[in-house]
């Protein structure tokens, strides 16, 4: 399967997620002094490139470990309001020696009432983690969770590891340590706490990081293609036939913000989706899978086009009857949404006829209500990615002409019987869908945006390394679509 033909990912778009907050020390500055300065401390522990080092090119390394005592070789972060999760590191013993060997996770509380010099209280530790005996060299992957008495304080605090042991002269590398929480310190004032961190709705995400500042059910906005820019999806209507392969039987802009909570929990998914084109004899659906996610995890669906009398069958929750994934049917006819101008061929296909203006329909999913999930249960952003959402249109007003994006699985609804028929040379045993025996697809998806060509003029004649680029399963003229010199003849393109 290449992703590069299914989706155009073109490697310098991006899904842009504004993430909750973490603290991390990898040591790849190299300088010590560095870290100092962004109130990172250090006790007896250095950085160090020799080859004991765990990733990259530094490591921390302790002093000899020469006392079971936490607080002598010791790491110690700067103020920070702590999140919820696992705190992670990697961590190693230079040598096999001595009787016991490990490593202390402890946190500091804030004493506001104290001067600036002695506003830390004493190390409570939380967990400590024992290297297996007999020691050896190899790398441990150390996880614990912040303790449920600071999650997501409205205090700071500090977090030290320290590294302990008896016996023998080894020393303790660490390396990819990361906390969740928001950093509170201040460089520019002896790294004393910040003076104020605003969190309006209480949720644990500071204003100045909350796209939401005054609702507590959502936090982050999670953008695809991007916040300001939108994606292109192109379809062939007349699978499993080639048709006139110009690409413009649909063709709709789309821009996905799918909107999390504090947690990274998925509360919303707001599609917009702007109708452009289409020069088709057929009325033409459109619509996508979620694919993996179960319908149940979704509470309504608002802002489609859907008429009552329909080819579709629709749930309560405005999903549609009878699929194993959740799926949202956007319209059922463009036609219906956009009018002829009365003159050519289609809309917006035709440079002699008047250009009608596009339409948007914002359409709306909804997961969390007022913090209560739907039935199904929570659905945790990575689980939501950008190639979960599977887009499709329906042509003729017949439910099983469902046409995807090439290699993307169809829904339950499809007409199987279609597949390996005419120009289509689908095999799902092998997991190839919508392409001919030449790698030829029946819809592109172009993250940057796309311009069709008009009407009865095959794709390759506007864009002329289009054919290369499908032939080769997208490993040559990724870029076809751009506006480059022998690229395009733009008489072609609408």
């Amino acid at each position: 399967m290449n992703k590069t033909l299914i989706t155009l990912l073109i490697i310098f778009s991006f899904f842009y997620i504004e993430a909750k907050a973490q603290l991390k020390l990898d040591f790849e500055s190299g300088k010590q002094s560095q870290e100092e300065g962004n109130c990172w401390k250090f006790g007896k522990t250095s950085y160090s490139n020799i080859e004991f080092r765990i990733t990259g090119f530094w490591s921390g390394r302790t002093d000899k470990i020469t006392g079971s005592v936490a607080y002598e070789n010791w790491i110690k972060t700067p103020w920070i309001m702590p999140g919820s999760g696992n705190i992670t590191m990697k961590a190693r013993l230079e040598n096999d020696g001595g009787t016991s060997r490990g490593v202390v996770f402890s946190y500091i509380a804030y004493i506001p009432e104290n001067t600036a010099s002695e506003q830390e209280g004493k190390p409570v530790s939380f967990y400590t983690y024992d290297f297996p005996t007999p020691h050896s060299i190899d790398i441990r992957n150390i996880s614990a969770e912040i303790p449920a008495e600071i999650q997501n304080s409205k205090l700071p605090y500090k977090i030290i590891i320290s590294f302990i042991g008896q016996g023998g002269n080894s020393r303790t590398f660490s390396d990819d340590i990361v906390i969740p929480g928001t950093y509170a310190s201040d460089p520019k004032n002896n790294c004393l706490i910040v003076s104020f961190i605003k969190d309006a709705d209480n949720d644990g995400v500071a204003d100045s990081d909350d796209n939401y500042p005054s609702d507590a059910y959502r936090a982050y906005n999670n953008y695809f293609p991007s916040a300001k820019s939108s994606g292109t999806l192109a379809f062939e209507d007349s699978w499993p036939s080639k048709g006139d392969y110009d690409f413009n039987d649909l063709v709709v802009d789309y821009r996905l913000n799918t909107v999390t909570n504090s947690s990274n929990m998925v509360v919303e998914v707001i599609g917009e989706f702007t109708l452009k084109a289409s020069g088709a004899s057929y009325k033409n659906g459109f619509g996508f899978q979620l694919d993996g996610i179960s319908p149940d995890k979704i509470i309504s669906v608002d802002g489609n086009s859907i008429e009552s009398s329909s080819i579709y069958s629709m749930n309560a929750n405005g999903l549609e009857n009878g699929q194993k994934y959740a799926n949202c049917i956007v319209f059922e006819n463009f036609y219906k949404e956009m009018s002829w101008p009365g003159k050519g061929i289609g809309i917006n296909t035709d440079k002699d006829a008047p250009n009608v203006s596009s339409k948007t329909l914002k359409v709306q999913l909804t997961f969390i209500d007022k913090g209560k999930p739907a039935p199904g249960g929570l659905v945790a952003l990575g689980d939501l990615s950008p190639d979960k959402f599977n887009f499709y249109i329906v042509s003729k007003l017949q439910r099983g002409n469902e046409i995807h994006l090439a290699d993307h699985m169809p829904s339950n609804m499809v007409n199987t019987a279609l597949f390996g028929t005419l120009s289509d040379d689908s095999n799902p045993s092998k997991g190839k869908y919508y392409k001919t025996v030449n790698n030829l697809p029946w819809g592109i998806n172009i993250l940057q945006g796309f311009n069709h060509t008009v009407e009865k003029t095959a794709i390759n004649e506007g864009y002329l390394h289009f054919m290369d680029w499908a032939a080769s399963a997208g490993t040559k003229y990724g870029d076809w679509f751009l506006n480059l010199p022998g690229y395009r003849d733009d008489s072609k393109i609408y």
